[in-house]
């Protein structure tokens, strides 16, 4: 039944925000019972295909990684009691694709002068430096740097996956204990990666990138010594 839902909307060549047919007009459609259109629609609207909004009506939903961010912590908590392995291949594949990023980053600020496109990530620096000279950098405005960096790339995608790793993260935090880093630490090792960037110095940029999540893979490594 969701696989009809989706192939209608595919049919139909429906884009995001586009209205769905009703309840009744599914029913009809596809020969189905009330029952079963709701539990399809329930389960499309649980993963971001279809957006319910009460009083209005069904909608093409947005893309959503709610359910893999869910399911990521969810079992990222069950490795940290037992295996401890989990989150830290998380942190491996996060490493990874930010490293391959900033490499992709840096060619494009070869070929075309980024300067004016990385000001937003100068700006978001410079808030975590002035957050570090008071007390902890906010979760929020890590998360915002890495999503500022990328944009230049065009990809809506990479803020979407970032965002679910960094929301994995962010909800295992409290289960890792205390960072060893200090505020300035976490300002200097994003200042390390903007520089990279900013000075096309691909082996700085790579460097930089590993060494930014070596306080994740410490808390881990402390962890698992308890």
């Amino acid at each position: 039944m969701q696989e009809a839902v989706k192939g209608l909307i595919l049919q139909r060549g429906l884009a995001i925000g586009d209205p769905l047919p009703t309840e009744s007009e599914l029913m009809e459609e596809l020969g189905v019972g009330r029952n079963s259109v709701r539990e399809a629609l329930k389960v499309l609207q649980a993963v971001g295909i279809v957006d319910i909004r009460h009083g209005f009506g069904m909608f093409v939903g947005h893309m959503s990684l709610n359910g893999l961010v869910d399911e990521l912590a969810f079992h990222s908590r069950i490795t940290l009691q037992h295996e401890r392995n989990h989150l830290g291949h998380l942190i491996e594949i996060r490493e990874i694709l930010e490293s391959g990023l900033v490499q992709r980053l840096i060619d494009e600020h070869v070929d075309h002068d980024l300067t004016p496109h990385l000001s937003a990530a100068r700006k978001v620096i410079e808030q975590m430096e002035a957050e570090a000279l008071v007390g902890p950098v906010t979760p929020e405005t890590d998360r915002l740097f890495h999503d500022v960096l990328y944009r230049p790339l065009g990809n809506p995608l990479v803020g979407r996956l970032l965002g679910a790793f960094w929301e994995v993260y962010h909800q295992l935090s409290d289960d890792l204990g205390p960072p060893d880093e200090t505020p300035a630490d976490v300002a200097r090792k994003h200042r390390h990666i903007f520089t990279a960037v900013d000075t096309r110095d691909r082996a700085s940029a790579t460097t930089a990138v590993r060494v930014h999540f070596d306080g994740v893979r410490a808390r881990l490594a402390r962890l698992g010594q308890q």
